[in-house]
């Protein structure tokens, strides 16, 4: 039976869906990648952290050049999660005049990609959070 796969393993598909990082149990250091130790405390031991949706626009930049499957142009981002935590994803349904830093965004979902089975790959990136009026 088809069904879902993240394409990163820090991707939650859960409900909501979410981003979680390894937090060092000594410093709260957070990485999303697997670590031997702590790169700043040296400590070993490592737990599991769900991260907000949630969080401001720290950078970003509108990239012209990529793949020859990729749609250019689409603007890649730095987004400082809401509890801590920095993560680099696209941002989606913005436009480029619109954006500046410290913008609010939120995390979506959306399918990458179907393999010959019929499994989604889900990727994740931000939106802009539409202000209430």
């Amino acid at each position: 039976m088809p069904g879902q796969i993240p394409v990163v393993d820090y991707l939650v598909l859960g409900d909501p869906p979410h981003l979680q990082a390894r937090m060092c149990a000594q410093c709260d250091a957070l990485y999303f990648d697997r670590r031997n130790a702590c790169a700043h405390c040296g400590r070993r031991d490592f737990t599991w952290k769900a991260l907000a949706s949630t969080g401001q626009l720290r950078g970003y930049t509108q990239v012209h050049r990529a793949a020859p499957s990729v749609p250019v142009p689409y603007i890649s981002a730095i987004v400082e999660l809401d509890g801590g935590g920095v993560v680099k994803a696209n941002l989606l349904d913005a436009e480029l005049d619109d954006i500046t830093p410290g913008l609010t965004v939120t995390m979506t979902t959306f399918v990458a990609g179907v393999d010959d089975d019929g499994t989604e790959a889900i990727a994740f990136g931000y939106k802009p959070v539409k202000e209430q009026g």
